[in-house]
């Protein structure tokens, strides 16, 4: 496995050695001992979650509050996603950055989220499919997020506004410069 460095702290992009012959492609997805030497971070997993969304869907920006923060292994099963995370971690030194890379069923890569950091996507392709691992188990009393479409961020989700379909209780989060974190 490679561990490519983003600029964010903790945050990673980690590319699995593919192996392929004749009869497919076999890879190691994650490896703690791997993780742990490469990353210096413990991490233990609770949770696996799995998505299925539709071209122009966007999830997020969700995160979790105080000790129900998570940190997540995010891997494309099929199609293609643009994943963005903003980082909510006031004393750090890309507080209220984003960063966001393309993942797909093609490329492999999968994207470590630390604690500390917003998380979203949106579908690229006609339909993609994610699981993802969490450190913490979700609680509903201690989400919260941030509007895709936030005028301070200006993320660029990479495709256009009348694409973009969002649920109703992501409608109503609120802009970055409202939270308190």
């Amino acid at each position: 496995m490679k561990f490519n460095s983003t600029g964010f702290q903790d945050l990673y992009v980690i590319e699995p050695k593919i192996f392929s012959d004749h009869r497919g492609i076999f890879y190691e997805s994650f490896n703690d001992k791997i993780f742990k030497k490469e990353t210096g971070l413990a991490v233990s997993f609770v949770q696996d979650n799995h998505s299925i969304s539709y071209k122009g869907v966007i999830r997020g920006l969700h995160l979790q509050k105080g000790d129900y923060a998570q940190a997540k292994l995010i891997r494309v099963i099929s199609g293609k996603i643009l994943d963005v995370v903003v980082d909510i971690r006031p004393e750090s030194a890309t507080f209220g950055e984003y960063y966001r890379i393309e993942l797909s069923s093609d490329n492999y890569r999968q994207l470590f989220i630390p604690r500390g950091f917003a998380h979203g996507f949106v579908v690229l392709s006609d339909k993609a499919e994610l699981t993802y691992k969490a450190d913490n188990f979700y609680s509903p009393e201690h989400e919260g997020g941030i509007i895709y479409n936030d005028p301070d961020l200006r993320i660029d989700w990479g495709i256009s506004d009348d694409e973009v379909k969002v649920s109703e209780k992501d409608k109503k989060l609120l802009p970055f410069s409202e939270q308190v974190f």
